[in-house]
């Protein structure tokens, strides 16, 4: 409550009232103590005390109770004890309700609140993705690649385009190039990142309308401070979404805000509840902008207070920076909590009158270790007293009382309707529309250039192999590659082997077409087991050679007609099962140039 002299009254013990002091309320502070033993009633306290002064307060509410800071509280025996013993009254102690918006990620138990993909930046997302450093740094790429051609990444959607297109196999190989290696293994890890958080339906939290800072500064028509609670219950199910979340918003106060120095009071306060979560796993280099935003933002006349269990959840740069301390119980049972216990202890200045170690576990429901900042900024020496009731609700509004609240909200209807204007998901979308149009089209051209140029059953083949690969690799494939085909493609009749000269091979005979040197040169049948090893082969390109070779053969051996012994030559099952298919045009040719004698003979 705030006192008749513009103090924070928090505690109160039989000898000495502890307040804090509107100059030293940006100095930020730390609450912790074991579950249950009234912490959220000192976070409540406080944050009324604030909004009385005329300060806005931000507060994440993790289980819901918080909320009840917008209806007055209701006087019961053990309060009215309380209220009495402590002698509230005669300080203007009396039961009112703050101020205050619902807020919510996910839009249902508040209005929404949104950031964009570029405010939050690579490195919060990959934070919130978990990646490692290679895949951070692929993430960091893609950002890189939507700021150079003009791509904004607004909402979720945008993001996984993004990623999808930079994915694509001709678009990663020309970015490699240009910004370093891009290898599909990590992208697609990014991918499945994208997929899993978007299951968790976090990806509400991007896209526009963003949240507007200047919602946050805003006091009530009668000067109080507005409570801003955003409900986080849902939220705690994506802890890393969580603390990607307190970051940005700390980071976006730091960037908005003009420098402020030493104020009369603060413009905002946050309250982060299970700040752990903000530290837990954090990489070093977030860690150091944690530190360095909580060091800094206070000349932006913001207070940060976090709440957790244990002070050694809070790493000692962050813990060296919060000034004012309200220390409820810890219950030391194993070696590891008694050091905790200890360590909480030692961040205390010391009170002869008590040891600190001791009195933290003795410590009742209610009752609370204190020390604030004093005029000169000094840490006041601890003191054991018991926090003030709180003058609101103590517990969660319920579901009629919430939607109350949002509908009178003054921000009501700003942030209610998603935004969805033109950004890298329609840019790249059309992009990948136009060039798949455009190879359609490409293809279709082609396929009437090849049908005007084809000649005879082996046009078909012909083209195609011309068409996926260059002059020059068909040239070299034909010298290198034939020599080996030819050699084990065709074997002796009747079993026979002859090793043959391409040149002469490929020589007209006796004014016969080319490719009948090749039939008079071997005078021998397919070998089967080499037709089943190129029927099995998966190398397009070897496949088409041998096949444009065999055609060849058979062409020529059709032709002319040619026999050894009363039987057809170079003619069998495997041959004709490959020829087949392979190609169904030259299957009804083969089968229309033999006579039933021949067919029968196959």
């Amino acid at each position: 409550m705030l006192t008749q002299d513009g103090k924070l009254l928090v505690a109160k013990s039989d000898a000495i009232s502890l307040d804090i002091l509107p100059v030293m309320a940006n100095r930020h502070g730390l609450i912790t103590g074991a579950t249950g033993t009234g912490k959220t009633v000192s976070l409540q306290v406080i944050a009324e005390s604030m909004s009385a002064l005329g300060v806005p307060v931000f507060i994440t509410d993790i289980k819901g109770d918080i909320s009840g800071i917008a209806k007055p509280g209701a006087s019961n025996p053990k309060l009215d004890q309380r209220v009495e013993s402590m002698k509230l009254g005669e300080e203007g102690f009396a039961f009112r309700g703050c101020p205050a918006r619902c807020w919510d990620i996910f839009g249902k138990d508040g209005h929404p609140l949104r950031a964009t993909i570029s405010e939050m930046g690579p490195v919060l997302v990959s934070r919130i993705l978990d990646l490692n450093d290679t895949q951070a740094g692929a993430l960091q790429i893609a950002f890189r690649i939507a700021d150079d051609n003009g791509l904004l990444l607004l909402d979720f959607k945008d993001l996984r385009k993004m990623v999808e297109f930079v994915s694509m196999k001709e678009n990663r190989t020309q970015f490699s190039q240009s910004y370093g290696n891009l290898a599909s293994a990590t992208l697609g890890a990014i991918q499945r990142g994208l997929l899993s958080l978007e299951e968790q339906g976090a990806d509400a939290f991007f896209g526009e309308p963003g949240l507007d800072i200047s919602d946050l500064l805003r006091c009530a028509p009668d000067g109080r401070g507005m409570v801003n609670i955003m409900a986080s219950d849902r939220l705690m199910q994506s802890p890393r979404v969580y603390a990607a979340f307190l970051l940005w918003l700390m980071s976006e106060l730091y960037e908005q805000l003009p420098e402020a120095g030493d104020l009369a009071k603060p413009k905002l306060v946050l309250f982060f509840d299970e700040a752990h979560l903000l530290f837990a796993s954090a990489p070093k280099v977030l860690l150091e902008k944690i530190e360095q935003v909580v060091r800094l933002i206070r000349s932006k006349g913001v207070g940060i207070y976090f709440i957790t269990q244990n002070p050694v959840d809070v790493p000692e740069a962050v813990l060296a920076q919060l000034g004012n301390r309200v220390q409820h119980a810890l219950r030391a049972y194993t070696p590891k909590e008694q050091k905790a216990v200890r360590a909480a202890a030692d961040s205390f200045r010391p009170n002869p009158a008590f040891r600190t170690e001791e009195a933290i576990s003795a410590l009742g429901v209610g009752e609370a270790l204190v020390s604030f900042l004093d005029a000169k900024g000094v840490p006041g020496m601890v003191e054991r007293a018991f926090v003030l009731p709180p003058e609101s609700r103590i517990g969660p509004l319920t579901a009629d009382e919430r939607r109350e609240l949002v509908g009178q909200s003054d921000v009501a209807g700003k942030y209610e309707n998603a935004r969805d204007r033109e950004s890298a998901y329609e840019m790249l979308t059309a992009r990948i529309m136009q060039k798949t149009a455009d190879d359609a089209a490409a293809s279709a051209e082609a396929a009437g250039a090849k049908k005007k140029g084809g000649d005879g059953f082996l046009g078909d083949l012909v083209t195609d192999f011309a068409k996926k690969t260059k002059q020059s690799v068909t040239r070299n494939i034909a010298n290198q590659v034939g020599r080996t085909l030819i050699r084990g493609i065709l074997g002796g009749l009747f079993g026979g082997t002859v090793s043959l000269n391409p040149a002469r091979c490929n020589r007209p005979v006796r004014g016969g077409c080319p490719g009948e040197g090749l039939v008079a040169g071997c005078g021998g049948a397919m070998s089967p087991h080499v037709l089943k090893s190129i029927k099995k082969s998966h190398n397009a390109v070897k496949r088409s050679c041998a096949l444009r070779l065999f055609l060849k053969y058979m062409e020529c051996a059709i032709k002319k007609n040619i026999h050894r012994r009363g039987k057809i030559f170079a003619v069998n099952l495997i041959a004709y099962d490959f020829l087949a298919e392979a190609n169904r045009p030259c299957r009804a040719v083969f089968a229309a140039r033999f006579n039933r004698k021949s067919r029968r003979a196959l």
